[in-house]
Formats: C-alpha cells, sequence, structure tokens
C-alpha cells in the first residue's frame, strides 16, 4: 500500500522560504514521476512542480517558476519541494502525488499539469504566507 506523508509546512513571511517533504513508503521514488499540487479555500488543485521519472526534467506551474524547486533522495525515499520568496497567494494546502504510470520524459509532457494523472496523494501540508 503507497503512503505518502508530507511534512514541513507552517506559517512564513513574505519573502520567506519553507521546504516541504514527502516521505513515501510502498513505492520507490527513484523510478516514478512525483508532483506537488495545491490547493486554497475556494480554489481548485492548482498544479505547482513535478519531475519525471528520470528525473531529466522538471516541470513548473506558471506561478512558480523561478522561485519553486523539486528534488528528490533516493536513499530516503522522500521528494522535497523548496519554496523561496514566498507570497501570500502561495498560501495553499501543498499535496504530494505520485504517478507510477506517467512515462512522458520529454520538456513538452503536459500530462503532468493533470490531477487525474497521478494515482496516490498524501494527506497535505499546511503552507501560510502573510505579508
Amino acid at each position: 500500500q503507497v503512503q505518502l506523508v508530507e511534512s514541513g509546512g507552517g506559517s512564513v513571511q513574505a519573502g520567506g522560504s519553507l521546504r516541504l517533504s514527502c516521505a513515501a513508503s510502498g513505492l520507490t521514488i527513484r523510478r516514478t514521476a512525483m508532483g506537488w499540487f495545491r490547493q486554497a479555500p475556494g480554489r481548485e488543485r492548482e498544479f505547482v512542480i513535478a519531475i519525471n521519472w528520470s528525473g531529466s526534467n522538471t516541470y513548473y506551474g506558471d506561478s512558480v517558476k523561478g522561485r519553486f524547486t523539486i528534488s528528490r533522495d533516493n536513499a530516503e525515499n522522500t521528494v522535497y519541494l523548496q519554496m523561496s520568496s514566498l507570497k501570500p497567494d502561495d498560501t495553499a494546502i501543498y499535496y504530494c502525488a505520485e504517478a507510477p504510470k506517467l512515462g512522458c520524459s520529454g520538456s513538452q509532457c503536459t500530462e503532468y499539469y493533470d490531477p487525474d494523472e497521478y494515482d496516490d496523494w498524501g494527506q497535505g501540508t499546511q503552507v501560510t504566507v502573510s505579508s
């Protein structure tokens, strides 16, 4: 059974940084596409960032490009979301997800933006950015 557990959320002032972690069990992330989504109150779930199965490409939501990065530690079976230059609009619950069937690895793969491509999700971690 796949389990994803996010941690690292919290409150931060605008301009600050946070690093979220997503610890995986029941799967090996080394060859699995992984992504982060977020959802603010009253809004739809929004794609944030993803990394393809081989690690050769990263896909960014327009609002986070240049500020957020994704990485993974295969030994720890953990994916990280490093967030910098945070803005109040980044306030949301952040979810980690895995997409074991997503094999597209090119730079133009739009599948990563679709939450329906992801099989399993974590419970989410709250990020609050104050102005």
